[in-house]
């Protein structure tokens, strides 16, 4: 994954007290990360073909383009006061949410998304917005789901694809930026592996099996921890479905990282099954990794 060395942050805030803890989660990592922060509202009610501005006889900063110029002033007196030392930028986008979010995704290193919401972030978490924009983004998307820990273990799904291999690369920099412990979690059920297409053969390995579960977790971190020698690694091998098992460490982790989709069967990491699933029940932030490619 190639990302621009002067990408910023970008965090989506709606005036929420969601929004507001996405802006200091999103704050924290621009720190770690030495990178600008950018804040953005979604401003959908253009669309809608509503008065934007003041009401004939009302106050002048009234209306709904000062409401929503007044939530990104707020995110910014936020993150100030999380981060002081990072640059901070906030932007008023006329436009739906999950196009307008898709689109900063373009140029950003991280994209940020808070918990449920109003507005024009309205169902952002477990609603349609956040599952278009994770399936759609061009850069890892972080979602702060449950209370977010100063302490605890980063936690990442692993199941041998390419994509979990990047997962794993994000986790190792989270950890370190964290001063965390690694967790690498490898899930599964079937008593044969899958193959690459996700089927399952008839015949049964046992032997093979047990071969290929015990490769999967040294091979996926195997490079990223000579990188990252100070990150303590733990491997994970739990019989169990991928979403019950990753929403399980996410009770005592400070984050979980997966891939947006990866073997089918074998990790099951597929964006609307278990990222999906664990959206729904992880209790602490979730970072969703997918390929990065470029814009058409």
């Amino acid at each position: 994954m190639t990302i621009n060395a002067g990408a910023p942050v970008v965090v989506g805030v709606d005036g929420s007290a969601e929004g507001l803890a996405a802006v200091r989660v999103a704050a924290r990592e621009a720190a770690h990360r030495r990178r600008a922060l950018r804040i953005v509202h979604a401003f959908i009610w253009p669309l809608m073909h509503v008065p934007v501005g003041p009401a004939p006889g009302g106050p002048a900063d009234g209306g709904l383009r000062h409401q929503a110029e007044r939530y990104v002033e707020q995110a910014l007196a936020e993150a100030h006061q999380v981060a002081p030392e990072v640059p901070v930028t906030g932007v008023v986008v006329d436009g739906a949410p999950t196009p307008v979010m898709v689109h900063e995704s373009r140029g950003a290193a991280l994209l940020v998304l808070g918990n449920r919401g109003l507005g024009g972030f309205a169902e952002l978490l477990i609603g349609s917005v956040t599952v278009q924009v994770t399936a759609r983004a061009l850069c890892p998307v972080l979602v702060v789901r449950g209370e977010p820990r100063a302490r605890g273990p980063v936690v990442v799904g692993v199941d041998g694809s390419e994509l979990s291999i990047e997962a794993v690369g994000f986790a190792f920099e989270e950890a370190a930026n964290r001063s965390a412990p690694l967790i690498a979690v490898h899930a599964w059920l079937f008593a044969t592996p899958a193959l690459r297409d996700g089927s399952v053969p008839r015949v049964h390995d046992v032997d093979g099996l047990g071969e290929e579960l015990d490769r999967v977790l040294p091979e996926a971190v195997a490079g990223y921890a000579e990188r990252f020698p100070q990150v303590a690694v733990q491997h994970l091998l739990v019989r169990g479905t991928p979403a019950h098992v990753l929403a399980e460490q996410s009770k005592t982790a400070q984050l979980v990282v997966v891939g947006a989709h990866g073997r089918g069967m074998l990790g099951g990491l597929l964006l609307g099954s278990v990222s999906h699933a664990v959206l729904h029940h992880a209790q602490a932030p979730l970072a969703i990794v997918r390929h990065r490619s470029r814009p058409h």
